[in-house]
């Protein structure tokens, strides 16, 4: 997923009210950014790194600039964006790019499901199990080369595990796909302490039949694409 207009380099100031974060640009300026990460970005919102904007020119946009990256000191990007997980894997999906989900031909988003949800893809073809897809963007990272999610409390992704569970019960496929939208990272697992609900909800979906995917990411200030898996280390 290439971004739609050049990035341009600034500095933090700092993030707040979930959706803003003010930054300071190369030539002085300090404008404010969308923020569209509704998580705590544990280690990813300190005064002074670097990030990289997408500026906009739509009249019906009150912010001029998006956050999308950071550029870490040593040379790695992190992801902030949590919209571009399903706009980079739509495209993969389609195309047949993601082991285990390349039979599928029909790729459907934001289809209703369970009670008052809505799966990210649902995917279908003649002969196989309808498969349902949550997608969780991850940026989470602690320990050298791992990532992890969530990096706080989350009721609604535990409601989408027990959503997938009922769907296995049901005669279809399920799968929790992780994006790690970091290029330092080789592993992944569940920050059990940040959220233990949602890790019991993890296991338990696992232990219903839901199915589990880590994929990663090469990121850059032209675009983000689809890696290779990473281990998952539950």
């Amino acid at each position: 997923m290439r971004f739609q207009t050049d990035l341009v380099p600034a500095r933090l100031i700092r993030r707040y009210k979930r959706f803003l974060a003010d930054c300071r640009l190369d030539d002085g300026r300090e404008i404010t950014a969308h923020c569209a990460n509704p998580g705590s970005m544990m280690g990813m919102k300190d005064e002074g790194i670097k990030v990289w904007l997408e500026p906009n020119d739509d009249p019906k946009k009150k912010l001029k600039f998006g956050w999308r990256l950071i550029e870490h000191e040593n040379g790695h990007f992190t992801g902030v964006d949590t919209s571009v997980p399903n706009r980079a894997l739509r495209t993969a999906l389609e195309n047949g790019e993601i082991e285990g989900l390349s039979a599928y031909k029909t790729v459907r988003p934001e289809v209703k499901y369970g009670e008052n949800s809505r799966i990210d893809f649902l995917l279908t073809q003649d002969g196989l199990p309808d498969a349902y897809v949550e997608v969780k963007s991850v940026t989470l990272n602690r320990e050298p080369q791992l990532a992890e999610f969530p990096d706080s409390v989350t009721t609604r992704g535990a409601k989408h595990l027990n959503e997938l569970a009922n769907m296995v019960a049901l005669g279809h496929r399920a799968v929790m796909l992780y994006l790690v939208q970091r290029t330092d990272c080789t592993r992944f697992g569940l920050a059990q302490d940040i959220d233990p609900k949602y890790h019991a909800a993890y296991i338990a979906a696992r232990a219903a039949g839901v199915e589990t995917l880590c994929i990663g990411t090469h990121i850059s200030p032209d675009e983000i694409t689809i890696a290779d898996p990473l281990k998952i280390d539950i």
